[in-house]
């Protein structure tokens, strides 16, 4: 099971990384935090001292078009902030 899905690269995640030492990554969202822990640890090589996870809903549209009513969603995933131990750092932008 491929536990890390992609890192979250947004501006209010790279602001947190570079305050607070914490990444955000998308997940399997079977995942547990351990298991998400030692992926993270294995990975890039970092020592983790806390784990947080949250399940994201899907968006509900709906769109009034000429054909009639059209509804949507978006796919719901889970979502792991991981904050890593003081001096470490993860570079998501090494491998570009």
């Amino acid at each position: 099971m491929n536990i890390l899905i992609k890192p979250i690269i947004t501006e209010k995640a790279t602001n947190d990384a570079e305050l607070n030492n914490r990444y955000g990554f998308v997940v399997n969202p079977k995942a547990n935090k351990v298991e998400i822990k030692k992926a993270v640890e294995s990975i890039y090589g970092v020592s983790v001292t806390k784990v947080r996870t949250m399940n994201i809903r899907p968006d509900r549209r709906v769109r009034y078009t000429k054909s009639g009513i059209q509804t949507g969603k978006t796919n719901a995933y889970k979502k792991a902030i991981v904050q890593v131990a003081e001096g470490d750092t993860i570079d998501f932008y090494s491998n570009i």
